[in-house]
């Protein structure tokens, strides 16, 4: 079994004042950020499917190791109203792109601002770690969050199969 760690920022005194709280049960924040080439674009777009807003980088390990257990879970319930929203927290837009082929992350949506932790969805979403993701059905509901792993697959298997 390998354990994951997460990759944080370096502590400041203003993080702890501008960081929300946002729970399962809230409605997701909406937020736009450009794509890979550079278009806006709004998560909010994909409303109506099931979506995990996956917030990752590059440089962190913890989240490349996770990117296997995304791919699975992409490729075992794409077909069932759900999608990947990938939010990427680096700088460098080439190692952002090169890591998104390597891991073979094969979603269409993915986005950044290239700010880093100062990126506006992470700000937005008080995320002090990654990776760190948000389960969020087609009402625009947050109904899981913090989902890896085999504990993904189950909790995908146990709303997406449920549907009628």
């Amino acid at each position: 079994m390998i354990l994951l760690v997460a990759c944080q920022p370096q502590k400041n005194s203003e993080e702890s004042h501008r960081k929300p709280k946002i729970e399962i049960g809230s409605a997701a924040p909406s937020f736009t950020l450009p794509d890979t080439q550079g278009e806006p674009f709004n998560w909010n777009q994909l409303q109506g499917k099931y979506v995990l807003l996956d917030f990752w980088a590059s440089w962190c390990q913890p989240c490349r190791q996770e990117s296997p257990a995304l791919v699975r879970a992409y490729q075992q319930f794409k077909d069932k109203n759900f999608t990947i929203y990938s939010v990427s927290l680096d700088h460098n837009k080439e190692a952002w792109q090169k890591a998104i082929a390597y891991d073979q992350l094969e979603w269409t949506y993915h986005t950044s601002d290239l700010k880093g932790w100062d990126n506006a969805a992470a700000l937005k979403y008080g995320i002090s770690s990654i990776p760190m993701n948000f389960l969020i059905d087609p009402q625009g509901k947050i109904i899981a969050k913090n989902l890896r792993g085999q504990m993904l697959l189950n909790t995908l298997d146990q709303f997406l199969n449920s549907q009628k």
